[in-house]
Order: structure tokens, then sequence, then C-alpha cells
């Protein structure tokens, strides 16, 4: 099985979690955006539900397939927000940040009452850190908080836009740092010295909010809970 192949899988599935009436949050990146296209199907077949998406590339995504996307002003409590992961560790802590949509993506997930995660089996890991932390970064605030990630041994890097040389840029107009910071032993305490840095908006550790994994390999899709 490719691993696209296993992300559509697990796309499948987690459709078969959302049901008439509910209030669904988008999430954004490359399983998040299968699992939205199987969503658009479902909603065609008569499903009846109101979205709010992670990202502006997921709330075009939804309204081009015939979801109803609102904002959170609109629909401030969500039944379950579904997305993917860039690294899944134990109890479900997560990395995620890998495609820039951390800050909304950690937004509409606390708005919900469960979050869902979708992964392929290559995101599993016995500890996190393999994948560089993403730290979203007030531009104005870039000369010290770089510095200040270095200090911490993160090994922070700015992240550049695939299209051109020039920066990457949220859809919040901010900077990406992605931190090199090898195994984090311990993310609450990582969490809290990275959010204590004046000019940090966000930071990719997504800790206790994850209820659910549904995870897609060589067995199927299995489910993995905090």
């Amino acid at each position: 099985m490719t691993q696209d192949e296993a992300k559509l899988l697990v796309a499948k599935r987690a459709v078969e979690f959302v049901k008439d009436g509910m209030a669904v949050g988008l999430g954004t990146g490359t399983t998040a955006t299968m699992f939205i296209r199987e969503l658009g199907v479902r909603v065609r077949q008569g499903l009846k539900i109101r979205c709010v998406a992670s990202s502006d590339a997921s709330h075009e995504l939804g309204l081009s397939l015939g979801i109803d996307v609102q904002t959170l002003d609109e629909l401030p409590e969500l039944d379950l927000y579904v997305d993917g992961a860039d690294e899944v560790g134990p109890e479900l802590a997560l990395i995620k940040g890998g495609g820039g949509a951390l800050l909304r993506e950690k937004i509409v997930a606390s708005a919900a009452k469960e979050f869902l995660v979708v992964v392929d089996s290559t995101k599993l890991v016995e500890r996190l850190g393999r994948f560089p932390l993403p730290v979203e970064v007030i531009k104005m605030a870039l000369p010290i908080v770089e510095p200040r990630l270095t200090a911490l041994g993160l090994n922070p890097k700015q992240r550049k836009a695939r299209s051109s040389n020039g920066p990457f840029l949220t859809d919040e107009g901010n900077y990406i740092l992605d931190c090199a910071c090898g195994v984090i032993d311990e993310p609450e305490l990582l969490a809290a010295e990275i959010r204590g840095i004046v000019g940090v908006v966000e930071h990719g550790l997504f800790l206790g909010m994850a209820a659910l994994a549904l995870v897609a390999g060589e067995d199927g899709v299995t489910e993995h809970r905090a």
C-alpha cells in the first residue's frame, strides 16, 4: 500500500464518524484534503452538515464541493474536528503544522467536542521530535524569538515559500520557524518554554487535544485512543 492509498483509506473511514446534523471542523493538509473530498461526496448524497475550516485553502475547497462552510463567528461550537498530523506520539501527543496552518488548526480543534486524527502508519513515533517542530512568530518579533529558540537548543530555521525565494507566510501573515530539536523528552515543558517567549503566536505541539487516531497501514485502519 502506498502512502497516498493509506491516506485515502483513512479519509474514507473518518467520514463514517460524521453524522447528519453535525458541526464539523475541517483540517488542512494532504490527508485532510482527501477527507474533505470524501465528505463532499456524502454531502452530494444528502448528508446535512455545517463546517468550519482551519485554513483558507480548506475553506475554499469545501465551498467548491458544495459543503456549507461557515466561520467560527457563525459556528463557535463543533461536534467533531478531523485533521492529519505530522507525528503521533504516546497518548496521542502530536506535532502539527507542516502545512503552516497550526494556529488556525489549534483554534478549530479547541472548539470541537472531539478531535479525530487521521494518519498513515508512518506518522506513528515512540517519542516526538523527528519531524521539525513549527513555531509561528509575529514578523516584528523574529529577531527576538529566533535567538531565544536557539538558546533552548531548538535549532530554528525560517521556513521559505515554495513558490518563491521569500519567507513563508501563514494565513494570518506570520512567519514560521521550523525547529530541528531532536527527540522531545518533555513535550509539556517544551511547550511552556516556547509559549513563554514574547512574539510567539503558537507552536505545533498539540498535547491533550486528540481523543482518537485512525491509523492506516497494511492491516487496514486501526483505532488508537488517548
